[in-house]
């Protein structure tokens, strides 16, 4: 194999799944020198110090620092640093190598080649590789104003919370409507907490913002009728998607591939009150992202198999006449990511080659 397919192979390994396409490997060539790709496929997803990577991968280790910064910087790799001294790991597809590339923005010849090549690879195999199956990498978190007392068990079903406890927030653009460029909702409203955020306001991929701004953000979103998507565990969130359903890849795993898995909807589902609901069908035409929603002889009328409890029907309702409702089968959550990338990888097969790729 050349270093193209050596590297795409063990980014396959991945709970995300990175399947080989034509599409995929022009990515990875427009994305990666030859020489980059070579040291990439002797990686794994950890973090580790430059002279064990220059170790493995036969190199001397100035050369390989050179090449490992190379790729840092185009944000293709990631870097944790402590005390002065960096360690780098591969970043999977998603989260990973489509959006780190287009948070700056985009609007280059180059980025215009990639948001070709990332679409049809949405379309021909990465939208179902992604999913989970049945357990999804990322969930639906409902609206925070759309929650009532009662409902309010969980912390990590409460979006502001995730604000709240992280340590450090970084702000950067939707990499998905900067690269599908198929609506005008608002782009700079990709949350991203702790370590990764600090890596790519390390190299200029976000700005560094405070609870304050990220609360702001999760408002404006809501305002815009952008659904709040996080990674699909109880323990801790690592981002807050804010989604559009024609340009998210998450929520087109479902409007566009009908992928049963494509993410996990939230613990609640809306229920309209047929007396209060006056039919001004704003529920319907203009705040449902999955179109879980449909007049009938005036009266909103929800579809319970399809919403995905994201809540933004119920703050847009002018009547209040649509709430939350606990679902009457609750899917259960993964009580942490690591927990949950096992249990994809276990039901995606690749488990056994992930933990050979990570234990070397």
């Amino acid at each position: 194999m050349n270093p193209y397919e050596q590297l795409q192979a063990v980014l396959d390994t991945h709970p995300a799944r990175a399947p080989k396409t034509d599409s995929f490997m022009e990515i990875l060539q427009i994305l990666f020198t030859p020489e980059e790709a070579a040291l990439a496929a002797t990686m794994n997803f950890k973090a580790k110090s430059p002279d064990l990577i220059a170790k493995a991968a036969g190199l001397d280790e100035a050369a390989a620092r050179r090449l490992l910064d190379s790729m840092a910087s185009k944000a293709i790799i990631h870097f944790t640093e402590k005390d002065g001294t960096k360690k780098y790991g591969l970043v999977p597809t998603i989260p990973g190598l489509f959006e780190f590339p287009f948070m700056k923005g985009g609007g280059t010849p180059m980025h215009d080649r990639l948001g070709v090549l990332w679409e049809k690879y949405h379309h021909e195999a990465l939208g179902n590789a992604f999913a989970g199956n049945p357990t999804p990498l990322m969930r639906v978190v409902p609206v925070e104003q759309s929650l009532t007392p009662k409902n309010r068990v969980h912390p990590y079903e409460e979006v502001k919370q995730f604000i709240m406890k992280a340590d450090f927030i970084g702000l950067t653009n939707c990499a998905c409507r900067v690269s599908v460029k198929a609506c005008d909702k608002p782009k700079d409203v990709c949350l991203i907490f702790d370590g990764a955020a600090r890596f790519l306001v390390a190299t200029g991929n976000a700005r560094a913002i405070s609870k304050d701004e990220g609360l702001a953000v999760l408002a404006r979103s809501e305002q815009a009728g952008l659904v709040h998507t996080s990674n699909n565990s109880s323990e801790r969130a690592g981002l807050i998607c804010n989604c559009c359903s024609c340009c998210c890849t998450v929520l087109r795993g479902k409007t566009q591939l009908n992928h049963p898995h494509a993410f996990e909807p939230s613990r609640f589902e809306a229920r309209v009150d047929a007396v209060s609901c006056t039919g001004c069908a704003i529920c319907a035409e203009e705040r449902c992202p999955v179109k879980a929603i449909t007049m009938n002889d005036g009266i909103a009328s929800v579809d319970p198999d399809r919403c995905i409890g994201c809540g933004l029907c119920a703050t847009a309702c002018p009547a209040e006449a649509i709430e939350l409702v606990e679902r009457t089968v609750v899917p259960g959550i993964p009580a942490t990511i690591q927990e949950m990338g096992i249990t994809v990888a276990k039901e995606k097969g690749t488990l056994e080659a992930f933990i050979k790729i990570m234990s070397r």
